[in-house]
């Protein structure tokens, strides 16, 4: 992950936990429920030395403690840490460089762009305002089709605003994520307002968020920092 989400997580995630604390955790996982007396004895160390990290683990919610019972692994934390760091995490932190053609451009001219950017979806813009977007299904329609793919221009078979669904850099990576679920599509444009030297007004494609932006975030996340939770 790049330097930002670094900070972000850091953030999110203010507590970092020492090796016995981290062990502590483990047992309890392993064992609950599970007594402070067991888990001192495992640990080869008195309860009272254990206190302070048990009072730690439990005030902070990764731990929780019945009376008569013993100790058991809540979870809710890392669960929390994740929501809170995803709802935070802003579009512009994970967003991507979008491929971006004319209205005039040729559907053939598009599919080899497609093909050789190897994306899913292509943006159409007008003046340098997003009007449209094309997908592989698409390009894949016109192919079975009769149209001459080497005349006809892209905008003629792409969608158009505003039946587009789009996200701006301060929305987070949550919204991205179920915009693009909920709209069935590969990818969502970034956009921030902007308008023409003629003074129409509309939306400037600044970048995408796709399915691979989304995927790769929590691959990092899992990889990166949450492994040894």
């Amino acid at each position: 992950m790049n330097d930002n989400i670094n900070i972000l997580w850091k953030r999110v995630n203010p507590i970092e936990l020492t090796k016995r604390q981290n062990k502590i955790i483990e047992l309890v996982k392993k064992y609950q429920p599970i007594t402070s007396e067991h888990i001192a004895e495992k640990l080869n160390m008195t309860r009272a030395a254990l206190r302070p990290d048990l009072t730690i683990l439990t005030m902070a919610g990764f731990l929780e403690a019945r009376p008569k019972v013993g100790y058991l692994y809540s979870g809710k934390p890392l669960n929390n840490m994740i929501s809170d760091f995803i709802k935070n995490l802003k579009v512009e932190n994970i967003k991507s460089t979008p491929v971006v053609v004319s209205e005039e451009t040729t559907i053939y001219d598009a599919v080899v762009t497609l093909f050789l950017e190897d994306v899913g979806t292509i943006y159409v813009h007008n003046s340098g305002l997003l009007t449209g977007v094309v997908s592989r299904k698409d390009f894949l329609k016109v192919a079975l089709g009769k149209t001459d793919i080497h005349k006809v221009p892209v905008g003629i078979i792409m969608t158009r605003m505003p039946n587009i669904a789009y996200v701006r850099d301060e929305d987070n990576a949550y919204d991205a994520a179920a915009k693009i679920i909920q709209h069935e599509v590969d990818s969502v444009p970034v956009v921030e307002p902007a308008s023409t030297e003629s003074g129409k007004k509309g939306y400037k494609i600044t970048g995408k968020v796709s399915k691979t932006n989304i995927t790769k975030l929590f691959y990092d996340l899992c990889n990166d920092k949450l492994g040894g939770l």
